[in-house]
């Protein structure tokens, strides 16, 4: 037993030498570091100013030069409560330059309203100018403004419209809830869209993807050229861009800009009628084609269509809820297109000019004609 104690004792300091003595190379085994080829990361081999794709490099440079003539409208309204007691009310848009004299385009909704106190800021965020309406056109939601510069200022080209393809690249920049200079990108989604809104119906709208959201309203919409083309109006929806935006073609704002340079003003056509339409059971219930149209409810005396001879009812009658205005003229036609709706006339109407002619086909009479009436001119409404 004690021989066997002596040789136990004699193991253990051994081991506890052997142990102690390697304790560095232990050390090293256990922290060696990994044996691996290049870095763990990814990086360029030498560092360089960041480049970029093309289609990158195009929004880069659009957004550089248009972003420079693009402005932020804000307006203010006074209104009456139920009181009687006035206030103001703040409005905010986008704007962009089309000229260094300082000529902007925008919406006609971003500007309206009683009175209104126009404030124009440039997109340095510390130029401001107060902004007068040279003219306006409700129809086409469009409105032209004016400041007074200290200098040139940079402006937008004026593409076309007409040549729009879907799928196209475009590209939005305006301030949407206030966030000056914002960029967005997309594609033209739709051409020809006709949008119902509480200001009326607009034909021919731009529909794209690039986010819209208010704030928006008044800014270019831009191809990869940089040109204008197309204002950017709506959304769908009253919480914010869902994908689906409205941009008004730039071709309607050129042929408002040629007016007011021949005439010093935008001319608002009107007809002077009001109209009801009426199809099907109800039409055939008044003794008039199925097919229906616009039936004259008035006519104003000493309007153009009065002058060329539109006539307004001889009596009026209920039938089942409508309470109409009969034996005046029912417009079934308007320049060689059938009538399909309540709208067809503010449609035709607002793709003219004060002095424009427009051809209706009647029925009057149990008879078919033609008539063609001159466009007069309403007063304008800021």
């Amino acid at each position: 037993m004690r021989l066997r104690s002596v040789v136990w004792a004699l193991v253990f300091v051994g081991g506890f030498i052997y142990l102690t003595s390697r304790a560095d190379w232990s050390v090293r085994e256990i922290f060696r570091p990994l044996q691996t080829t290049g870095r763990l990361w990814s990086a360029p081999e030498v560092a360089r100013t960041a480049t970029f794709g093309a289609d990158e490099q195009n929004n880069i440079d659009i957004y550089r030069t248009a972003n420079s003539a693009t402005v932020n409208i804000s307006s203010i309204v006074y209104r009456e409560n139920w009181f009687l007691q006035v206030y103001p009310e703040r409005g905010q848009g986008s704007g962009f330059l089309i000229n260094d004299q300082g000529w902007i385009l925008t919406n006609q909704h971003v500007v309206s309203g009683r009175a209104p106190k126009i404030q124009v800021t440039l997109s340095d965020g510390k130029s401001q100018y107060d902004a007068r309406i040279l003219g306006s056109d409700v129809y086409n939601d469009l409105a032209l403004l004016k400041i007074t510069p200290k200098g040139k200022l940079p402006f937008l080209k004026l593409g076309n419209s007409d040549s729009l393809v879907v799928g196209q690249k475009v590209i939005a920049i305006g301030n949407p809830f206030g966030f000056d200079g914002t960029l967005t990108t997309g594609v033209v989604s739709a051409l020809g869209r006709t949008i119902r809104a509480e200001s009326g119906t607009f034909d021919n709208m731009i529909q794209t993807d690039a986010a819209i959201n208010p704030g928006n309203s008044g800014g270019p919409l831009l191809d990869s050229h940089g040109s204008v083309i197309g204002i950017n109006t709506m959304i769908y929806g009253s919480q914010g861009s869902i994908g689906i935006g409205f941009a008004m073609p730039i071709t309607r704002a050129q042929a408002i800009l040629d007016q007011f340079q021949k005439t010093g003003k935008i001319a608002r056509p009107v007809l002077g009628i009001s109209v009801f339409y009426v199809k099907g059971d109800l039409a055939e219930a008044l003794e008039l084609p199925a097919e229906g149209g616009l039936l004259i409810q008035e006519v104003q005396p000493g309007s153009t269509a009065d002058e060329a001879g539109l006539r307004r009812p001889r009596q009026v009658v209920i039938v089942g809820n409508y309470r109409l205005g009969v034996g005046g003229d029912l417009i079934v036609a308007i320049d060689g297109k059938p009538v399909d709706g309540n709208d067809s006339l503010q449609r035709a109407i607002s793709r003219k000019w004060a002095g424009d002619n427009i051809e209706m086909t009647i029925y009057r009479n149990r008879n078919r004609q033609t008539i063609r009436v001159k466009l007069g001119e309403a007063p304008q409404s800021l």
